[in-house]
């Protein structure tokens, strides 16, 4: 056996040595995949944007998928986590642009070239900033293999990928209507469109017939949008505009004539049965117009002001004021007949959120119906599978209603659409490489494309371009497809569906088979965490304050399967004392290692509860491995925390001082052996949780060599189980529990000793408590203790009655029992008056409706757990009264 230095500092200080660890780690390539047996477990980082830093929900995202490698890397699996960071396109282009524009410089003003430079300085500053930070959580990922969205790699993997799709037809240009971003004055697609409801209202507008003295009233909710229409628009089956089908009306203000067109698409139900029809700003009225041959006329700029195609008075106002005008202009003329208030959807930036405008615009598009159809049928198949499943309705959702994604973006930063014209014959080239002139008529005039693509252009190929895709790397034969990924809800579409797509049509099967779907972190109001409210958490802050694995441990304790994790700063103190825990059970360990010799686990002679604590044990390495197998984080975390704080620190531990307290040196030699031996294991079990704390820890055990990131993780020994020895320590701990509650609710200081009987006719219950009559005393911290078959007096006893037992506390000499009597009807009162406060709590429809669903929850288990403290109040007033 080695010799180490196996003192340890009294006080738990994370920052003592969680650096040192992590370069250990990095030092000895603990992070790259070792040679072994079996399938690789893969995980590809969903790539942090590097607009920031990083926030709670990637300390939870990444400390999830750090405790599944670090757990499969323990299983002897070859286990690969591959970082990276994402460009970002319009997320970062905005910062940048907002930077510049505080320094009172107009991006637009550098050219491109010098704005890309600028943003690619910011863009490595921030990379090292969040790979920083990742490391400071314990990330283990394989930095040797880290990637970049836009580094040379991806690059080539992206032009790929858009050449090859263009040659299959499946990337085409062409004039539509986009959802167009005026804040960032670039198209959007579709899902990067969020719907808010609104409170606007219904104008109801006179259309004067043409040589005519009648009028049709329209019902629009964007009234500025009418110097714009191109028709007017009612159902063919409405009677009541039949005869007005093919006359001509005069758009108000512009004085345009438009016919009245029919079309099923008008709902004869909304307003007045009368639409007007905008087919330049309007995704709906853009189909009506392709149908019916109508003018598309563009009123807007890009940045939303009023173009030439309006009248000059509305010309360089925004959507508002063109509103305002337009609307009191109509009022002038006496046709504006009435307003209504209207609550109705409107579209909004995800990034800027101001409202989109529908905006008629040459943009690239990819078709993606047949790729839809082959991520569905994957799923259909069991190929894939979601944690939690309800997940897999919204994946399945976004691919029935799929639409071509817009790919363009009229941005600087990004990857460049690889599409060449020539300004003498016209010719348009996609290619794979930067040509030099033009492959039709050898012209050197010649120009690239000045959109790029779309950020989730480069990183739906995530999966198989980090893996060196196109090129047959090594590590793309060897991790391809990866086992899990761990991702957020709100990019189900975005990204997962989308790898999920790209990795069927170029690699010809899915990128992951599991995808583990992580809840919002929210503060203790159930409300998101956001720079407005105040309310956000710095992960680093608790870094700093409680240590890495406090952070995470507390994260994985909360993660529940389906359900946000709701948490303040405080909430952090659940992994803190738990790590505080576990460093001073191992000092106390520790300690008593000296001038022990130590006998090997399989030598050693077990008692009674020494096979309790191995069962103990047993049972929680099964349960560990199958929730982590199964992605039940919270279970994993709670389990692992249940069996070394109860039954390792408080139970068995604690029995141990009888020994380690006594005089048989070969029994003190053998009991802080199998000390050593279950703490050992213990050390392995948590490591995934709380990797630092467990490895400093592990480097101090005499018993131990090599790093403990790469020891194996604890497997169920069938002959450790035992029921029997389980059942019977459960009876001698309720004996305990029940007394040391008592010495608890009466408030009976520790220096007091009082006697307790314990009477059972079960002839094998009592010799088991016989047996272990001092170690019971130990724990019950009591001197005189008789355990019999026939029953003792009463007088003076306060009566606990067990399955099979009554335990006698002589305790009524030692308390005042009607001063006990009140103050226990006091505490009751004091806590029904809470209790009924919760309850009409939960009685409020507004409260139950509206608040979040976990704080709902928490207000059920608070009512739970009150009702069950008053009862147990009530049973201990019933003992006393008795």
């Amino acid at each position: 056996m080695k010799q180490k230095e196996v003192l340890l500092e009294k006080v738990y200080n994370p920052k003592e040595f969680e650096e040192r660890i992590y370069a250990t780690w990095l030092e000895q390539g603990a992070f790259m995949p070792r040679e072994g047996v079996g399938k690789p477990f893969v995980i590809v980082i969903p790539p942090p944007n590097v607009t920031g830093v990083l926030h709670m929900g990637h300390g939870l995202n990444n400390s999830l998928q750090d405790i599944l490698i670090r757990y499969h890397r323990m299983k002897g699996e070859p286990t690969l986590w591959l970082p990276g960071t994402d460009h970002a396109g319009i997320a970062t282009q905005s910062v940048v642009e907002r930077k510049l524009w505080a320094q009172g410089v107009d991006p637009r003003s550098l050219g491109r070239e010098k704005f890309v430079e600028i943003t690619w300085q910011h863009a490595l500053e921030h990379k090292e900033i969040i790979i920083n930070q990742l490391k400071k959580i314990g990330a283990s990922c394989d930095w040797s293999r880290e990637r970049f969205t836009l580094d040379e790699g991806l690059s080539r993997a992206v032009r790929e990928v858009f050449v090859s799709l263009y040659e299959k037809g499946l990337i085409y240009r062409g004039t539509y209507l986009v959802n167009w971003s005026p804040g960032l004055k670039t198209a959007l697609a579709d899902d990067e469109v969020e719907y808010k409801e609104v409170q606007g209202k219904l104008y109801y507008i006179l259309y004067p017939v043409a040589d005519s003295e009648e009028k049709v009233m329209i019902a629009t909710t964007r009234p500025e949008t009418m110097l714009g229409d191109t028709a007017v628009a009612v159902h063919p089956g409405d009677e009541r505009y039949r005869h007005l089908v093919g006359k001509e009306v005069i758009v108000p203000l512009v004085n345009r004539r438009v016919k009245v067109i029919a079309d099923e698409y008008v709902d004869p139900e909304f307003g007045t049965g009368v639409v007007k029809i905008t087919p330049a700003h309007d995704f709906n009225d853009f189909e009506i117009g392709k149908r019916h041959n109508l003018e598309f006329i563009n009123i807007f700029n890009p940045d939303a002001t009023l173009n030439e195609h309006v009248p000059e008075k509305y010309r360089g106002l925004s959507r508002e004021e063109a509103r305002a005008r337009v609307v009191e202009d109509l009022k002038a003329l006496g046709l504006l007949v009435k307003e209504e208030p209207h609550v109705h959807q409107v579209g909004h930036c995800y990034r800027t959120h101001v409202p989109v405008e529908p905006y008629l615009s040459e943009q690239w598009f990819v078709r993606m119906d047949t790729m839809a159809q082959k991520a569905l049928k994957a799923w259909e198949e069991g190929k894939i599978q979601f944690f939690p499943r309800k997940w897999e309705n919204t994946y399945t959702h976004w691919l029935r209603n799929i639409r071509d994604w817009c790919i363009s973006r009229q941005l600087w930063w990004g990857h460049r659409i690889p599409v060449w014209y020539c300004d003498d014959c016209g010719a348009q080239m996609v290619l794979r490489e930067d040509p030099t002139s033009c492959t039709s008529c050898g012209s050197t005039k010649i120009r690239q494309d000045e959109d790029v693509l779309d950020t989730w252009f480069s990183s739906w190929l995530w999966p198989f371009s980090t893996l060196g895709w196109p090129e047959e790397t090594e590590d793309l034969k060897r991790f391809f497809p990866t086992t899990t990924l761990v991702t957020a809800y709100d990019i189900i579409f975005f990204w997962v569906a989308r790898m999920i797509m790209a990795s069927l049509e170029f690699m010809h099967e899915v990128p992951f088979r599991d995808i583990y779907i992580t809840g919002l972190v929210r503060d203790k109001q159930g409300r998101k965490m956001s720079k407005s409210l105040g309310n956000g958490i710095d992960p680093l802050e608790i870094v700093e304050e409680y240590g890495a694995d406090a952070l995470r441990f507390t994260l994985a304790f909360l993660a529940a399967q389906g359900q946000d994790v709701l948490l303040d700063k405080e909430t952090f103190q659940v992994g803190a004392h738990f790590a505080n825990k576990i460093w001073n059970a191992s000092r106390f360990i520790l300690m008593n290692l000296e001038g022990r010799t130590l006998i090997p686990f399989e030598e050693i002679e077990t008692t009674d509860v020494d096979r309790w604590i191995l069962h103990r044990l047993n049972q929680t390495i099964r349960t560990v491995r199958d929730a982590l197998e199964t992605y039940r984080f919270n279970e994993a975390a709670q389990t692992a925390y249940e069996f070394f704080w109860s039954d390792f620190c408080d139970w068995y531990i604690e029995s141990a001082k009888r020994s380690l307290n006594g005089d048989d040196e070969r029994e003190k030699d053998r009991v802080v052996s199998l000390l050593l031996f279950v703490l050992e294991q213990a050390l392995k079990l948590l490591h995934p949780f709380l990797p630092f704390v467990t490895e400093e820890l592990y480097q101090k055990l005499p018993t131990t060599e090599g790093l403990l990131i790469l020891a194996p993780f604890p497997e169920p020994r069938e002959e450790w189980d035992d029921p029997a020895a389980e059942a019977s320590y459960a009876v001698l701990q309720e004996v305990v529990r029940g007394v040391r509650s008592l010495r608890s609710q009466f408030t009976i200081p520790p220096s007091v000793k009082f006697r307790v009987v314990v009477r059972s006719d079960d002839e094998r219950l009592r010799a088991y408590l016989e047996a272990h009559d001092d170690l019971m005393k130990l724990l019950m911290n009591i001197e005189d203790l008789a355990i019999q078959e026939e029953p003792p007096a009463r007088d003076g006893a306060v009566v606990v009655v067990g399955k099979g037992f009554e335990v006698y506390s002589y305790i009524r000499d030692l308390i005042d029992v009607p001063r006990e009597i009140e103050r226990l009807e006091k505490k009751i009162a004091k806590l029904q008056g809470v209790l009924e406060k919760v309850e009409k709590k939960l009685a409020n429809p507004h409260f139950v409706e509206k608040a979040h669903p976990q704080v709902v929850e928490g207000e059920r288990a608070k009512q739970k757990d009150l009702a069950e403290q008053i009862a147990k109040l009530r049973e201990y007033e019933a003992l006393l009264k008795g």
